[in-house]
This record gives structure tokens, sequence and C-alpha cells, in this order.
């Protein structure tokens, strides 16, 4: 496979958009990473903490979490240089385009059929708006063309 296909992305809006959307996952996988410490505080060695079941959850989360931003922001910036967008009001629109075609349909899922409480489901709103309508705004800000003279 040839990697010339794929449309050119600034590789700092790339780095600095997977440190955005990872600290917009982190924030929500809070919770989660306190229990798996207050289970280090409990553990009566390093090697019995790090066998834990605890331990390889909060480092799988964490490692598909950081692989998904890296890959998620490519793809946002890859679409930002491929439609053009130059302004943070059509940046918004992609995003929300992103959003309604990626995220919206299993939340409504979540919501009217598997009847989750709505703050459960308010906050992966909100945490996936921010994923994809800020994450499109910040890329534009930063810029994504490797060479904007082109």
């Amino acid at each position: 496979m040839s990697l010339q296909y794929l449309p050119a992305v600034k590789p700092s809006a790339i780095a600095l958009g997977t440190a955005f959307n990872h600290g917009i996952e982190l924030a929500v996988l809070g919770p989660m990473f306190g229990a798996t410490y207050k289970r280090a505080k409990l553990a009566d060695s390093k090697e019995e903490f790090i066998r834990s079941r605890e331990a390889s959850s909060a480092a799988l989360a964490w490692g598909t979490s950081l692989v998904g931003s890296g890959v998620q922001a490519y793809g946002i910036g890859a679409l930002i240089n491929a439609t053009g967008t130059l302004s943070y009001k059509g940046a918004a629109y992609l995003g929300a385009l992103v959003f309604m075609a990626t995220s919206a349909p299993s939340f409504i899922s979540q919501a009217l059929v598997e009847k989750r409480p709505y703050d459960v489901v308010g906050v992966s709103v909100v945490t996936k708006v921010l994923e994809s309508v800020g994450l499109s705004v910040f890329l534009t800000w930063w810029g994504t063309r490797t060479n904007p003279f082109e």
C-alpha cells in the first residue's frame, strides 16, 4: 500500500490535535484512572499491581485513546485540507457534520432505545462534540496545510 494517496497534513497539527483529543478523553476516563490509582496504593508490591486487571485495563484504555486521538486528528486535518476550509465557521460546520455522521446515531440509540441516564449520555455528547467540532476549529486555528501557498 502506498501512502502517497493520503492527503498531507502538517505533522505539528497532528501532534497538537492528538494532544487536544487525548486530553478530552483523559478527562472522561478520569474516574477509571482514579480507581486504578486507589488499587495501586492498596497493592502489596509494584509487581502485583502491574499484573492486576485494573492496571492492564487502564493501560489499554490510555493506549487506545492515544492512538484513536491521533487517527482522528489526522482525519479531521485531512478533511479540512480536502474541503479547503479556511474559516472557523466552516470548521465548525465540518466538525458538526463529522459528529452527526459518526456519533449522533449512537447517542440517539443510547437515550431512546437503551434508556441510559441522560446525564451519562449528555457527558458523552459533550465529549464527542469537543472531539469533532472543537478539534476542527482548533486545527483550523493552528493550520493543517503542509504548504499553505499551494
